[in-house]
């Protein structure tokens, strides 16, 4: 179990203010609970909250998030680069899984393809437990499956999958409830798992990128767009 932040250290790891952490707690807006009249945060519910705060933001404050988390890693590195850590193997256009239970497992064994996950079994049982507690499938008709927590005994380093279906699957929510398009997140620590679905958000959110995704005919094509517009991104950052 990994000890609960209290208010300076979440102040230092959210980069505000102890005043602010405290305020935004009292507010409801933060999740946390009061241990003998002090604040005390779950790290795993602070790690969903971000997750949560990750989805519902545009690309500059994604972009920001990405800067705080790289420089709290200790290095001035680039980007995690999204389609270095997609390979072709654990892309599937068509992807045929019909049902939500299906999608997952599929989802798992897609990934198992690229020889990176080690226990497909494990896996599937943590990301199956994940949607049971909410749906990771966003509105516009994705979903960013991944286990509660990041798995590195089970992974021999952090990658996705992707798979397209050719109609939508009731799935969480999304376009009248229908999801089509897939990322499985394979992650080795938490901040390194923020760090990738911000930059996959970006990449995502940029205009008509869905919309190309759908469009292609083969796992490549599926590739390109997404090395192409993480291109364009990084060319706004030098």
């Amino acid at each position: 179990m990994e000890p609960d932040f209290d208010v300076d250290q979440l102040a230092a790891y959210l980069h505000l203010l102890p005043q602010q952490v405290a305020r935004l707690a009292d507010r409801g807006g933060l999740p946390g609970r009061k241990v003998g009249g002090e604040w005390r945060f779950s790290r795993a519910e602070i790690h969903h909250w971000l997750e949560d705060r990750i989805g519902i933001s545009g690309d500059e404050e994604l972009a920001a998030m990405e800067l705080r988390w790289r420089r709290d890693a200790g290095t001035d590195d680039e980007h995690p680069s999204v389609s270095a850590m997609l390979p072709l193997e654990a892309i599937a256009v068509p992807f045929a899984a019909r049902t939500r239970g299906s999608v997952i497992t599929s989802m798992v064994e897609l990934a198992a393809q690229s020889g990176l996950l080690w226990d497909p079994e494990k896996m599937t049982e943590a990301v199956r437990a994940r949607e049971e507690m909410a749906s990771t499938a966003l509105d516009n008709g994705m979903a960013l499956l991944h286990p509660r927590r990041p798995m590195p005994s089970i992974l021999a380093e952090p990658f996705l999958a992707l798979g397209i279906t050719t109609q939508g699957i009731p799935f969480g929510s999304g376009r009248s409830g229908l999801t089509d398009v897939f990322f499985l997140v394979c992650s080795t620590s938490d901040r390194g798992h923020l760090r990738t679905l911000a930059r996959l958000s970006r990449i995502i959110g940029s205009p008509g990128c869905l919309d190309e995704l759908r469009s292609a005919a083969e796992p490549a094509a599926a590739y390109e767009v997404i090395a192409r517009r993480e291109a364009s991104i990084s060319e706004t950052e030098t």
